[in-house]
């Protein structure tokens, strides 16, 4: 039985899906204007975990997992007027990018990945069934949602509509009868994206499109909505509300909601400027089952810290991981069954820290198993385990640990040398970093710099 962690009852619960033949997730995808960054990269590993779990507990096929692309918001429309790039090659080339970094992390392509631009028509119905219902309201070329007429909102989040604060993707104005009640359909300005619709020219609000798009491509009732922490107000209270007014409760039958990232123990935000993405992290040589192995290692509900400690001891782990595999990789997994403790563990609301651990107790058993076939078959055992968290997916992992990688160690160090003899301390630091993210520790000492695996 798999148990998690319900937002809206605050607790965790056994998983009861609607249909054990068809389980329906959803999770909110990226806003495609820049590259992700490790916190917007952590609800993709995580529930990609989640999506690996529920395909081997129920069948690959029995699970829907719907996961969307905001290609049309006020982001987008101010970036592609800060930069020129139009909005259609700048949400081309970010989802591109978005694509290459996830495939990096070992993120499995979701079922589904609907984009928002195509789903207006669905937009406009419901925005209309809402007028006609009596949810909803015109003001001034807007449509809004009345709040007033869903008094369970709230539940979910446990949070009163008074909290919602301006900034949130939220317009607070005078023609609202609410100040709380959020924009379904918006007006646009004559240099901006519009669609016709019978309440004017303009464009859906970023609540509903999540809402249309999980109607059409799941049904009126979902098993499982996931995002961050962040989204869960007011964003998936306030799907929450138009769904259910539309359509009829129940909307989610199941709520997951993961903790956020901290960057040095401090919270990210692009006005500090402390943002790591996942396209530079790459760049630098961080390879990208050390950042998923990173995000895996805190339970999902919590905070997980990314710092060059993190990174080095995650690098360190995997080498030994892939250590006990050397030579198994050309076996195939057919009917090898992951280890019961690792399904244990990820059942128990995806306790993947404990999972973490339970692979490393595997890795030490192979280094100490003295007959070949018994060690080969662990090793199968302990590939197919770590499948269930996307880790230890690449044959070629410990191939470079030989002499070219020395070769490539030390001409790093020369560069570094160069860097610091000619005062250019941040390249320095950056080679620094870029070989702590290979497992390599530096030590300068007075008969020069001096190199150690971690």
């Amino acid at each position: 039985m798999i148990r998690i962690t319900d937002s809206a009852r605050g607790q965790v619960v056994a998983f009861e899906p609607q249909d054990p033949t068809r389980i329906t997730l959803y999770v909110c995808g990226p806003t495609v204007y820049d590259y992700a960054h490790i916190g917007n990269a952590r609800p993709a590993v995580v529930f990609d975990t989640l999506f690996r779990l529920l395909r081997q507990s129920y069948g690959e096929s029995a699970v829907v997992y719907a996961r969307n692309i905001t290609d049309i918001d006020d982001k987008i429309i101010a970036r592609s007027h800060e930069t020129g790039e139009s909005i259609a090659l700048l949400t081309h080339r970010t989802l591109m990018a978005y694509h290459q970094d996830m495939a990096a992390l070992n993120v499995l392509s979701p079922t589904i990945e609907p984009k928002a631009t195509d789903h207006i028509a669905d937009m406009i119905a419901m925005i209309q069934t809402l007028l006609d219902r009596g949810h909803a309201y015109a003001a001034q070329g807007h449509v809004l949602f009345d709040l007033s007429s869903y008094p369970d909102y709230g539940a979910l989040s446990h949070r009163p509509a008074e909290e919602e604060q301006a900034g949130a993707r939220v317009t607070i104005a005078s023609y609202k009868k609410h100040p709380a009640d959020f924009v379904l359909w918006k007006p646009s300005a004559p240099d901006e994206p519009a669609w016709d619709g019978p309440f004017g020219p303009g464009r859906p609000g970023w609540h509903l499109e999540c809402s249309a798009m999980i109607h059409r491509h799941l049904g009126k009732t979902i098993d499982i909505h996931g995002g961050g922490q962040d989204l869960l107000f007011p964003h998936h209270e306030n799907e929450r509300a138009q769904s259910a007014c539309c359509w009829g409760e129940p909307f989610v039958r199941h709520w997951m909601h993961n903790g956020f990232v901290t960057l040095n123990n401090q919270k990210m935000s692009k006005s500090v400027g402390n943002i790591t993405t996942v396209h530079d992290l790459i760049r630098r040589g961080v390879r990208g089952e050390v950042i998923r192995y990173v995000l895996l290692s805190a339970h999902y509900r919590q905070p997980v810290n990314w710092d060059d400690a993190a990174v080095a001891e995650a690098q360190h782990l995997l080498n030994r991981l892939y250590r006990a595999l050397e030579g198994s990789h050309e076996d195939s997994l057919e009917s090898i069954d992951p280890d019961a403790d690792i399904m244990a563990a990820l059942q128990n609301d995806l306790d993947t820290p404990r999972a973490l651990h339970r692979l490393q107790s595997m890795a030490s058993d192979i280094q100490s198993e003295p007959t070949p076939a018994l060690r080969r078959h662990k090793q199968l055992i302990l590939r197919a385990s770590g499948t269930m968290l996307g880790l230890l997916l690449t044959p070629s992992w410990l191939q470079g640990d030989d002499a070219a990688l020395h070769d490539a160690i030390a001409q790093m160090i020369h560069q570094r040398d160069v860097a610091k003899k000619n005062k250019d301390f941040a390249t320095a630091d950056d080679l620094r970093q870029r070989l702590l993210s290979w497992g390599v520790r530096l030590k300068d000492t007075p008969d020069g710099t001096r190199w150690e695996k971690l």
